[in-house]
């Protein structure tokens, strides 16, 4: 804001001073060159004018004075009120800075948690799935364990059932051709009324052919399972008892070879073996004794 003001003095007033005629001194480098001679003129030149007499200076009238201690001191106070609304202004500018810096600073704040929750909310959401994922991952393994155990064990039991039942099958057939022979045996026997055997005819055991015990040796070394270092070559006996087609019936460890494991390998490879062959006869021998040693 700006201010005009006009000061008038009460000075004496001094008046002009007089037109004088002075003579003006001319440097001799701006003097006129000298212009060739003119022919004298014929009359004699004019007098000069009279001066014409100079006019008056009107002075102006003088104006009342006015205290100067007022003017100062009201110049003074617009100089301070021009100041004051400068550094109310220089403020208020000051002021609107600093909230406007600290309004961004507190939406900048704000933005920043937010975004910070939103990663915090998405990590633990993605946490949560993995966790979730993983335990759903550890319950079917868990799940198919079990199945597959259920699988196994009802697989065995099945296995068990199904030799439990060819087991009781061939005991079933075995009696059955037992009874058969027995009955065709006693419808052809030869016997008199108080005869208790139960043969057809009067007649001794069987006896094998030379080459029968080693091929009933091949036909049971094959079920043989033994992987035991064993000192020697010890022998293990075992009685065996067939019914008219070889199938065996019963077997009895009557001689031990001094080692429990080889006489329990002989004795299980008997009953893997299950059936004897026949002799070149077309017969089985029974009872017999067979010999096993483990180096033969």
């Amino acid at each position: 804001m700006a201010f005009e003001a006009e000061l008038w003095t009460n000075l004496p007033q001094e008046p002009a001073p007089k037109l004088v005629d002075k003579l003006v001194d001319i440097p001799a480098s701006a003097a006129p060159s000298p212009s060739p001679p003119l022919t004298p003129p014929l009359t004699p030149p004019l007098p000069p004018p009279p001066p014409e007499p100079s006019p008056e200076v009107q002075q102006a009238p003088p104006l009342a004075p006015e205290p100067k201690a007022d003017i100062a001191l009201e110049q003074q106070k617009k100089r301070d009120l021009l100041a004051k609304q400068q550094l109310e202004e220089k403020a208020r500018k000051k002021a609107e800075e600093k909230a406007a810096e600290k309004a961004a600073d507190k939406a900048e704040a704000m933005a920043k948690a937010k975004a910070d929750a939103k990663s915090q909310a998405q990590a633990e959401t993605k946490a949560e799935k993995a966790r979730k994922k993983a335990e759903e991952a550890q319950q079917a393994a868990a799940l198919k364990q079990a199945e597959d155990a259920k699988k196994l064990a009802k697989k065995k039991q099945d296995i068990q059932q199904e030799r439990a039942d060819q087991a009781t099958a061939a005991q079933l057939e075995e009696q059955r051709k037992q009874n058969l022979a027995r009955i065709m045996g006693q419808s052809a026997a030869t016997g008199g009324q108080n005869a208790q055997g139960t043969a057809q005819t009067s007649s001794g055991p069987a006896q094998p052919s030379a080459g029968y015990g080693g091929k009933v040796r091949a036909r049971v070394k094959p079920n043989i399972v033994f992987t035991e270092d064993i000192a020697g070559n010890p022998t293990a006996e075992v009685e065996v008892r067939t019914a008219l087609d070889g199938t065996v019936t019963s077997q009895r460890l009557i001689k031990s070879s001094g080692n429990k494991a080889w006489d329990d390998a002989v004795v299980k490879a008997i009953i893997r073996t299950q059936v004897m062959p026949r002799d070149v006869d077309g017969r089985v021998p029974t009872p017999m004794i067979l010999e096993f040693r483990p180096r033969d």
